[in-house]
Formats: C-alpha cells, sequence, structure tokens
C-alpha cells in the first residue's frame, strides 16, 4: 500500500514546528484515521522517524513526526529543523512542542481525536511518557522505545547527553559534542522522579528495552513498569538491541509494535539457543535443519526445551523459502502442574502463526487460542514472543 506524504507546521509561543504527515492511500470507512505522533530523538529530527510512519500509515494509520525546538544538531540541513536555539531545549519545552503537535493534529478533520497514540524514541520516548501522563484522557495508548528515564540520574551526576561538568557548579552552557544545551536543562530535571512523573496515565502501554544498551540501563524500564497498575504496561526486554537498531531488529520491533495495537498480549517468551546447522541440497532445494535448545520462563509456563527441537528451512530457487520451526517444552504451568506444550510455528500469509498443543489444564485455552509470535533475532540464537488476542 502507497502512502500519501506532505509536510506540515505549528506553532508554540511564536517558534514554528516542522513536521511530516504520512496518510493512508485508502480513505477510511468514516472519512477519520486513528493517528500516531512519533517523537525522536536526542540531537535528531522528523527524518529518523520516518520509515515508522510511513509503516504506520500503511497499517491505515494518520501518522505525524515532527522535530523538537532546539532539538538537532549543530550543523544540520535547516529545512528539518524547528525554530528555537539547543540551549533553550529543556524536557519541559519538548513536552510543550508535543502537546502543540498533539492539538495540531486531533483537530484535523481526518483524524479520529478519540484514537491518538504517543510513541517515542530515547528522549523522545521518556517525552512521550511525560506528555501522556499530562494529557492522560487524551492518548489512547502510548509506546516507548528505550526511553530516556536516565536523563535526571545523568544530570545528578553530572554527565548529560555525553558530557561531563560538576553537578555542583553547573556552566552555563553544556557542551555534549553534536550539541549545546543550557543550564536550564539541568536544572529543570536534577530533581525529577521521572517514575513518579509517569505514573498518572493510565492507558495501555508498550516499553521496548535492549538488553545491551549502553545509554539506558534496562533497569530503568524494569522499573518504569512497576510505577504503572499491574496488567497496565508489556515490557519487552531485547536481546543484543542497543540504543539503536538495526534493519532486523527495526521489523521486530514493528513487529511487536503491531501487536500491542491490534490489543494482543504476550503470553509466553521463548529463548532459543542455537546448538548446530546442516545444510545439504535435495532435489535442487538448498535445505537447513537448524537444531536448537532453549526455555521459557514467563507467568503462564516455565520450563526447558526437549530434544530433537529443529528449525526446517527450504529455499526454492522459484519460490518464497519456507520455514518451519518445531519443538517441545516441558516443565510447569502457572499453577504448579507438569505440563508439556508442543509448537509448531511456520509463516502464513506473512505472518508467523504458531500452533500450540499442551496436555495443562490450565492452559487448554492455548489449544483453540489464535496465536501469532514475533521473532527477535541476536547472535547466539533468538527470542519468538507469543501473543494472544484474548488470556485468561
Amino acid at each position: 500500500m502507497t502512502t500519501n506524504y506532505r509536510t506540515f507546521t505549528c506553532k508554540r509561543d511564536g517558534l514554528t514546528i516542522r513536521g511530516a504527515q504520512y496518510l493512508p492511500s485508502s480513505p477510511s470507512g468514516n472519512g477519520k484515521y486513528p493517528a500516531v505522533i512519533v517523537s525522536h530523538g536526542f540531537t535528531g529530527n522528523y527524518l529518523d522517524t520516518a520509515d515508522f510512519c510511513e509503516e504506520f500509515a500503511q497499517m491505515g494509520y494518520a501518522a505525524f513526526c515532527f522535530s523538537f525546538c532546539g532539538g538537532g544538531r549543530q550543523g544540520e540541513d535547516e529545512r528539518y529543523r524547528s525554530d528555537g536555539a539547543s540551549v533553550d531545549m529543556t524536557i519541559p519545552s519538548e513536552i510543550e512542542d508535543l502537546i502543540t503537535v498533539k492539538d495540531y493534529v486531533k483537530h484535523l478533520p481526518y483524524v479520529n481525536a478519540d484514537e491518538l497514540i504517543l510513541i517515542g524514541f530515547s528522549q523522545g520516548g521518556f517525552v512521550s511518557g511525560l506528555t501522556a501522563a499530562r494529557c492522560a484522557d487524551e492518548i489512547q495508548r502510548l509506546i516507548m522505545i528505550y526511553p530516556a528515564l536516565c536523563i535526571p540520574d545523568h544530570a545528578r551526576r553530572g554527565c548529560l547527553g555525553g558530557s561531563s561538568y560538576d553537578p555542583d557548579n553547573v556552566p552555563d552552557v553544556i557542551d555534549c559534542g553534536p550539541t549545546l544545551l543550557g543550564k536550564q536543562f539541568h536544572d529543570t530535571v536534577v530533581g525529577m522522579d521521572p517514575y513518579l512523573e509517569l505514573a498518572p496515565y493510565t492507558g495501555s502501554v508498550l516499553l521496548l528495552q535492549g538488553l545491551d544498551d549502553p545509554v539506558v540501563n534496562y533497569s530503568y524500564a524494569i522499573r518504569a513498569r512497576e510505577c504503572y497498575r499491574p496488567g497496565q504496561c508489556s515490557l519487552q526486554l531485547i536481546r543484543g538491541l542497543g540504543h539503536g537498531f538495526d534493519r532486523q531488529q527495526q521489523e521486530s520491533i514493528f513487529a511487536s509494535i503491531r501487536q500491542f495495537l491490534s490489543g494482543r498480549r504476550e503470553i509466553l517468551s521463548i529463548r532459543v539457543i542455537i546448538t548446530r546447522t546442516e545444510t545439504f541440497t535435495e532435489g535442487g532445494v538448498q535445505k537447513n535443519h537448524v537444531f536448537f535448545t532453549g526455555y521459557c520462563d514467563t507467568g503462564y509456563f516455565q520450563g526447558a526445551i526437549l530434544p530433537g527441537a529443529c528449525d526446517e528451512q527450504e529455499y526454492p530457487a522459484d519460490a518464497p523459502p519456507r520455514i518451519r520451526a518445531q519443538y517441545t517444552l516441558s516443565g510447569l504451568d502457572s499453577k504448579g502442574q507438569p505440563c508439556s506444550i508442543h509448537i509448531v510455528n511456520q509463516k502464513k500469509g506473512g505472518d508467523w502463526k504458531p500452533d500450540v498443543r499442551t496436555d495443562s489444564a490450565g492452559l487448554a485455552w492455548l489449544n483453540r487460542a489464535d496465536l501469532t509470535a514475533v521473532l527477535e533475532n541476536d547472535s547466539r540464537g533468538l527470542t519468538v514472543r507469543i501473543f494472544a488476542e484474548q488470556a485468561p
């Protein structure tokens, strides 16, 4: 599906905010689209999130990205900058920018104001979470990707934005290399409790955090989940993900976002560790047999993958690859009863569709459930996340 792209502007306190919108090419049933507003990270601009907006538009959302006032890097293309100096940019000013864009978006005639979603990366993720808390009744869902909840701690340590300064004697201008911050950035966050600030939001939250993030330790995300009500925040800790992502990681991140936006919840997270691979040709078709072990440790089931687990891959010259993983886990269900779970996972219509069979009475609903899966690859194997639309 193609999308319609155009730029937009709006104003906050006399400053022009510049951004872009991506609209589905097909009209919606009632003439209005749900809307996604995407916020970039520190020293970024709206081009950084264009790929995600394009994906959202293809899903049927009106997607908006913008540049924060005073954000970006020194010397970047002025066409993609919003007004304002970097030394005047603060977390509160970025919250005001996002509220301004939110107000602009919700009053567009083709946007359903009751279906607004905020998504942000790094500092933009932190700002999105704080803005959702400020505007809780207006935001239907919140997605934060490695949100920079570490910013208040970095101010207290004197290392904001990778800089180094004395937190007891803060300079008027903080040199962060790609950009310059003003002392007021430090002053507005040094006393902040980010979790207390996030807590007022009551909508559904998805938090994606890399375990290998050198900027934001994953402990911040774990603590953030606890500041929300039980079951409100879905946290995915992603192996091999740092503070940024490659194309393959972007695809799995967006696949998880699709699950979240469709109302599905993660029920099983299975760690797959590859032990060996056999490659051969049969009937002119290249085939791989990937053998693996692993385990599952979730609220529904805890156990290990039994020997014999294999991912069978076929690569015909004139047809799409055929991939089918089959394995059995043995362990305990949520009631502490011994059980096994047999899984066959293969692609159907572009989506991973696991078929699950279990002898657990407590998990018998899995035998009838419509399940989907997301695969996250890393250097040692992968994580298989299985989602269900409804779960007991």
